[in-house]
């Protein structure tokens, strides 16, 4: 019988005093905690299956407020994630909802805190894939990796590879800001796999890193071997990351 397996972690890096992100796998959460050995976890086929991280905003107070608060909104919504403007309307809500519990328009300690959030939603014969901000989904494949979500970043300066802006995310003003989901439909096959990471990944490590720890490692062990290499990068940020693959009959 086919199934989804998804491996997961999430830890603070070796620079941050805190972990303010999250994961969301399906009805499962971690918020704002802290593992070094990846979680695995099965899933029948068949209910819409969200897979998801959410990076709360640096330099923004309540940062692991607004990421706690998505992925626990995801988790309890992902069951009827059926199409992408299902998919949409729960990053509107989510959108509001970090807003509105920052005080709104008005002047409290979590205000202007934000997240972005990176995901997919699984479904019997397709794929979702969904972001708000930086963090990334990539597809691997035998061609190699493909990143399918798009960041909202401006344009890195030149010399440097990565930059830590980004132009939307959910929350992160002192004014409701609406946002545009990036939401995506894409066929699925047995064997697919996917990884969902936030920059705590994709900033100390190169693409080219990334692509060959996924090649080399399969599921679990590639979750471990991505956050060891982030960490002997030296661990700037909050490092959270899911691979999933739908396994062969």
């Amino acid at each position: 019988m086919p199934y989804v397996s998804v491996s997961a972690l999430s830890h603070p890096g070796l620079l941050r005093e805190r972990n303010e992100d999250s994961l969301v796998v399906g009805p499962w959460t971690l918020c704002a905690t802290v593992t070094e050995n990846p979680q695995t976890l099965l899933f029948p086929p068949g209910t819409p299956l969200v897979v998801a991280v959410a990076d709360g905003l640096g330099g923004h107070p309540g940062g692991d407020v607004a990421s706690s608060l998505v992925a626990r909104r995801l988790a309890s919504v992902g069951a009827v994630l059926t199409d992408e403007e299902a998919v949409r309307d729960a990053l509107d809500a989510c959108n509001r909802a970090v807003f509105e519990a920052s005080g709104g328009d008005e002047a409290t300690v979590l205000a202007a805190m934000g997240t972005t959030v990176a995901g997919i939603v699984v479904q019997p014969d397709s794929l979702l894939v969904f972001n708000v901000g930086d963090s990334r989904v990539f597809r691997v494949s035998p061609e190699g990796l493909h990143q399918v979500s798009v960041d909202d970043s401006p344009p890195v300066e030149p010399g440097q590879r990565t930059t830590s802006l980004v132009t939307q995310c959910l929350g992160g003003s002192l004014t409701h800001r609406a946002v545009r989901p990036h939401v995506a439909t894409a066929s699925l096959s047995p064997g697919d796999r996917y990884l969902i990471c936030t920059d705590g990944v994709t900033d100390p490590l190169t693409t080219e890193v990334i692509e060959d720890v996924m090649s080399e490692r399969d599921d679990c062990r590639a979750a471990f071997e991505l956050w060891k290499a982030a960490i002997a990068a030296g661990g700037p940020d909050n490092i959270t990351l899911a691979v999933v693959r739908m396994t062969e009959d």
